[in-house]
């Protein structure tokens, strides 16, 4: 790298220093002039000092909106780090799901990148760039409190839910015929979640992370059955090609956990950080 671009980027982590920031991330960090941090690393964002990120609401804990219409969550503070990388601040975009794990969204520009609990998959690596794996993910089996379902084998006969173009909803279909089950698709994690509370489905399929939250959300009214261990891995998405723009977020994820940051926002979202 020349010396001139070491000063640039130099300047752009004195701007963020002197802006400070709170003990964990938050939707509104950044801050250094537009487009500096982002220039210097040779990354070109759709909106100059502006990360924009799409993802899909809601998926507590990785994003949902508060009481305050904010949108939070595990994800916005990994993208937080990475927006103040790049001397920008993040701007979130909520649309369907189908658009991000297509990679249409990065491709066409409605995005930088995509931040939605989204697991790594070899089909969908032919349209999309992903990052570095930042989070271990598993299915699990949500259920009303005082089911006797234990397994999919017990769903012979009754209603399964499962989240449009999912990977809950592919294994859901994988293993259909030893569900023996109707599998009923929802387009967004709440009313996936609604079905289950109002009894319009037995049981019903996502990531672990997502119902442990909604069995937080839900006291007394949902429990997990069981869980699926599929090796899934989260991964951020972009454009294929964007190169510049994936070593930035590598960094990121890899400096985060090195330096604590991670587990920090782990701990505030999901819980306790798993041993490695």
């Amino acid at each position: 790298m020349k010396r001139p671009i070491i000063a640039i980027a130099a300047l752009s982590a004195l701007a963020l220093t002197a802006c400070g920031s709170s003990d964990t991330p938050g939707s509104d960090t950044g801050g250094t002039a537009p487009g500096g941090g982002a220039a210097a690393a040779g990354v070109s964002l759709v909106n100059d000092g502006k990360l924009t990120v799409c993802t899909h609401l809601p998926y507590a804990p990785f994003q949902s909106n508060d009481d305050s219409g904010k949108t939070v969550g595990f994800d916005v503070d990994m993208m937080d780090l990475v927006a103040k990388k790049l001397g920008a601040t993040q701007e979130i975009v909520d649309t369907p799901f189908e658009g991000i794990k297509s990679g249409q969204d990065t491709a066409t520009g409605k995005c930088d990148i995509s931040a939605a609990g989204m697991t790594i998959t070899e089909e969908r690596q032919k349209a999309i760039l992903f990052s570095e794996p930042y989070f271990d993910a598993t299915q699990a089996l949500l259920v009303p409190t005082g089911s006797t379902v234990k397994s999919l084998a017990d769903l012979n006969g009754k209603k399964l839910g499962a989240q449009s173009s999912t990977t809950g909803l592919d294994y859901a279909n994988e293993h259909k015929s030893e569900c023996g089950c109707e599998i009923i698709e929802f387009q967004d994690l709440a009313a996936e979640t609604q079905a289950l509370l109002t009894g319009q489905v037995d049981a019903a399929i996502n990531d672990l992370p997502v119902w442990s939250e909604a069995v937080k959300q839900n006291s007394g009214k949902a429990q997990i059955a069981t869980q699926f261990d599929t090796g899934e891995q989260y991964g951020f998405g972009m454009k294929l090609g964007n190169t510049a723009l994936k070593k930035v977020v590598d960094d990121v994820i890899t400096t985060a956990k090195s330096d604590g940051t991670y587990d920090t926002i782990y701990k505030k979202w999901i819980g306790d950080v798993p041993a490695s």
